[in-house]
C-alpha cells in the first residue's frame, strides 16, 4: 500500500467528519494517538475520543489519531513497508514525539504490536533509543494489569486521563534527555516505568517482588492517577462524529464515574471509585451542542441511577428530542420515571444483568437484588412499553451448581411470561436477548486470586445452558465459548513472562494456542491456578487503592455467601475518598 493511497484515504475520512482538531506542530510537543483497532471500531470508543479531546485542549500539544488498517489491506500495508501516517495531517508516525496507546480490549494487544510494526519502530522498549517516539500505553485493561503489555511499553499510563496529560506535559518541558524524561514520569502519579524495575521469582513460578532499580527513582509501588471531584470538569463525551462509524448518529457522554455496589467480579466499580457524578448542566451543555450531528445519546456509566439529578437529565435530553440509549441499568436504582422517561424518548430495548438466576449465587457475587425485585422491575419495564430487553448472565461462578444454571433458565421463563403478557395487550410481542459468559476473574477484584474453572467443566456447562435454553419463542442467547474465555483470562491475569505469546500471536494472526506453545508459555499456570498463596500478584505494582484485606474479606464473605450492602451514597464516598488521596 502506498503512502499515496494512505494520505488519500485519511483525506476521505476527514471529508466526513465534524470536530477534529488541527494544529500547528511547531513548538508543540507531538502526540500520536492510537487505537490498535480498526477506524470504524476505536471511533466509537469513548475513552479514545476523550483522549483525543483532553490531549489537544492543551495549548503546549498537537494529538493526532492512528487505527489499525482494516483487515482487506492490512497485510499488503505490512508488505510494503509504507510508514504509517496520522489521519489529521498524514504524517508518518515515527516522527512524533510520542506514541500514545488507548487499549480497552485485551484482545486488542496484537494490534498494538503490530501498528509498531506499521510505524517502524521497534516492538521491545529496550531496543529503542531517543530517536523513536516514546511510547505509552494507558487505557482501562493497562492499569488493571500492565504486564502482559509491559516489556513493549516506555511508560504505562496507569489511571484517569484527566489527570495523566497534564503530568506527561509536564514532564516533558522539563526533561533534558529520554533518560530525565523516564526519571521525571516515574516520579509523577500514575506512571509505571516498567525498564525501571527487576521482577524477582519464587521457587514455584509465582512473583516474589518488584524491586525498582538503583538510580531510576522509582517507587516501590505505583499510585493509580484519578480526580478527587468531577465538579470543575467536563464529562466525556463524543466530540467527532463521522457516518464511518458504529455510532455515527449517537452522542454518548458520561453522566457518572464508579458504583458504590462493590460486586466480587467487577474490576470497574472497584477501580473507579469513589462515585463522581459529573455536572448536570456541562452534560446538557455538550448534549445541547451535539444535537445537530446526532440523533441519539447513549448515557455512558456502570451506575446510571447513582446520579442524583439523572431524571432531570432524561428529562432535558428529551426535551431537545434525543432518542436515550443507556448502558446496562441497576434494577435496584431504576423507578417508574426513569423507565417512561426512556420510554417516551423512543427507546425499545433496555438491559439490565442479573448474572445469574439465583439468590444464593446473587448474594456470593455481591449482587444485591433478589429474583423478586428483578421481576417486579421487568413489570415496570414491559408496562411501560419497552418491547425487548437484554440479559447478562455469568457461568463459572464460585460455588455454583447445576441449579444455579436451571435457575437461569427459569428466570428468563419468567421474564419471558411478562413479556408475553404485556406484548399480547398491545399487540406487539418483542424479544429477549441473553449473553452468557463464563467468569474470567479480573485483577483488582474479591476475585483476584480464583482460578479460572477448567475447560472441562466450563465447556459441559455451556452444553448444559444451551440444552437449558434452547426452543424457548421470542428468547436468543449467545454463549460465549470457553476457548475464547481462557486466553482472555490469560491476558487478564498474566505477567510480563506472557509477553512472547502475545508477539507470537501477532506474527500468526491470532492462533493463541500455538502462541502460546511456541513461546513455550503454560497458560494453565496463570489461568488454573489458586493465588491465594502468592506474596505478590503481578497487578500490585500498580495501586489502585484497595487494600488485599478488603479483598479478602470480601472473598471470605463470597464463599458464606453473604452480601455487603451498598451504604448511603453519601457515606459511601466519605469512607472511599482516602482511595483518591
Amino acid at each position: 500500500m502506498t503512502h499515496w493511497f494512505q494520505r488519500e484515504r485519511a483525506r476521505e475520512l476527514l471529508s466526513k467528519e465534524v470536530g477534529f482538531v488541527r494544529k500547528p506542530h511547531g513548538g508543540r510537543l507531538r502526540v500520536a494517538l492510537a487505537f490498535p483497532n480498526t477506524y470504524f471500531v476505536g471511533m466509537s470508543n469513548l475513552g479514545f475520543q476523550t483522549v483525543y479531546t483532553l490531549f489537544n485542549a492543551e495549548p503546549d500539544i498537537v494529538c493526532e489519531r492512528v487505527f489499525l488498517p482494516p483487515k482487506t489491506e492490512l497485510a499488503d500495508q505490512l508488505a510494503s513497508r509504507a510508514p504509517l501516517i496520522t489521519l489529521e495531517s498524514q504524517t508518518p508516525v515515527a516522527d512524533f514525539d510520542v506514541l500514545a496507546f488507548s487499549v480497552s480490549f485485551e484482545w486488542d494487544y496484537t494490534n498494538v504490536l503490530t501498528l509498531l510494526r506499521l510505524a517502524g519502530l521497534p516492538l521491545r522498549a529496550e531496543e529503542r533509543t531517543h530517536r523513536h517516539p516514546l511510547v505509552v500505553i494507558g487505557g482501562a485493561v493497562t492499569f488493571i494489569n500492565p504486564e502482559p503489555l509491559a516489556p513493549f511499553a516506555d511508560v504505562i499510563a496507569a489511571g484517569e486521563g484527566e489527570a495523566l496529560v497534564p503530568s506527561l506535559l509536564r514532564a516533558f518541558q522539563g526533561a533534558s534527555n529520554r533518560g530525565d524524561l523516564l526519571r521525571r514520569l516515574a516520579a509523577e502519579r500514575g506512571f509505571y516505568v516498567p525498564s525501571f524495575y527487576d521482577v524477582e521469582y519464587a521457587t514455584g513460578g509465582s512473583i516474589a517482588a518488584f524491586v525498582p532499580k538503583a538510580g531510576t527513582g522509582a517507587p516501590a509501588g505505583v499510585r493509580k492517577a484519578a480526580l478527587r471531584t468531577t465538579d470543575a470538569v467536563d464529562p466525556p463525551a463524543t466530540t467527532i462524529f463521522t457516518p464511518e462509524t458504529e455510532f455515527g448518529s449517537r452522542f454518548l457522554v458520561e453522566v457518572v464515574r464508579g458504583c458504590a455496589n462493590l460486586c466480587r467480579f467487577c474490576w470497574a466499580g472497584y477501580n473507579y471509585l469513589p462515585v463522581r457524578p459529573f455536572p448536570t448542566d456541562r452534560i446538557l451543555a455538550l448534549a445541547e451542542r451535539a444535537r445537530p450531528y446526532a440523533s441519539r445519546a447513549g448515557l455512558v456509566s456502570i451506575a446510571l441511577c447513582d446520579h442524583p439529578e439523572i431524571e432531570e437529565i432524561l428529562t432535558r435530553l428529551s426535551a431537545m428530542r434525543y432518542s436515550i440509549s443507556p448502558a446496562s441499568l441497576r434494577l435496584d436504582d431504576l423507578t417508574p420515571t426513569i423507565v417512561r422517561l426512556l420510554r417516551e424518548s423512543g427507546e425499545r430495548t433496555l438491559t439490565i444483568a442479573p448474572e445469574t438466576g439465583s439468590d444464593r449465587l446473587r448474594r456470593v457475587i455481591n449482587k444485591t437484588i433478589t429474583n423478586e425485585e428483578i421481576l417486579a422491575s421487568a413489570e415496570m419495564i414491559f408496562s411501560s412499553g419497552v418491547e425487548n430487553l437484554k440479559l447478562y448472565f455469568m457461568i463459572g461462578l464460585p460455588t455454583e451448581t447445576d441449579e444455579d444454571l436451571v435457575a437461569i433458565r427459569d428466570l428468563t421463563l419468567q421474564l419471558r411470561q411478562i413479556m408475553v403478557v404485556r406484548g399480547r395487550g398491545r399487540g406487539q410481542l418483542g424479544r429477549i436477548v441473553g449473553s452468557v459468559n463464563p467468569l474470567v476473574p479480573k485483577p483488582g477484584t474479591a476475585y483476584q486470586w480464583l482460578p479460572m474453572e477448567d475447560d472441562g467443566s466450563i465447556e459441559r456447562k455451556i452444553r448444559r445452558m444451551r440444552a437449558l435454553m434452547a426452543g424457548i419463542d421470542n428468547v436468543y442467547v449467545n454463549i460465549k465459548s470457553e476457548r475464547h474465555s481462557f486466553y482472555q483470562a490469560l491476558l487478564s491475569l498474566g505477567d510480563r513472562r506472557v509477553a512472547p505469546a502475545v508477539e507470537a500471536a501477532e506474527r500468526n494472526g491470532g492462533n493463541w494456542r500455538a502462541a502460546s506453545a511456541e513461546a513455550g508459555i503454560d497458560a494453565g499456570f496463570f489461568v488454573f491456578r489458586d493465588r491465594s498463596r502468592d506474596r505478590v500478584l503481578p497487578w500490585d505494582i500498580i495501586d489502585g487503592g484497595m487494600k488485599g484485606e478488603f479483598f479478602r474479606a470480601e472473598f471470605d464473605k463470597a464463599l458464606r455467601a453473604e452480601w455487603t450492602l451498598p451504604p448511603k451514597r453519601q457515606k459511601d464516598n466519605a469512607r472511599l475518598l482516602p482511595v483518591l488521596q
